[in-house]
């Protein structure tokens, strides 16, 4: 766990070990959401870097009798 303080500006500093972990570059854009009682920055990215991410997931879904 990486731990950041809040500058007199309300500006957060993202430690370098999370950056190069989530591949983060300068300029690049965050939505921020409130979960509970915390806040989570979810990194935005090109539609074109997501192609593929998904790649081995199981679609099988199972239905209910009714819904078939």
């Amino acid at each position: 766990m990486e731990a950041a303080k809040i500058s007199p500006k309300f500006q957060v500093v993202i430690p370098k070990k999370l950056r190069e972990a989530l591949k983060l570059s300068p300029g690049q854009r965050v939505q921020m959401v409130i979960y509970g009682d915390r806040i989570e920055m979810i990194p935005l990215r090109k539609l074109s870097e997501m192609k593929g991410f998904l790649k081995g997931i199981d679609t099988v879904v199972e239905r209910e009798p009714d819904r078939v």
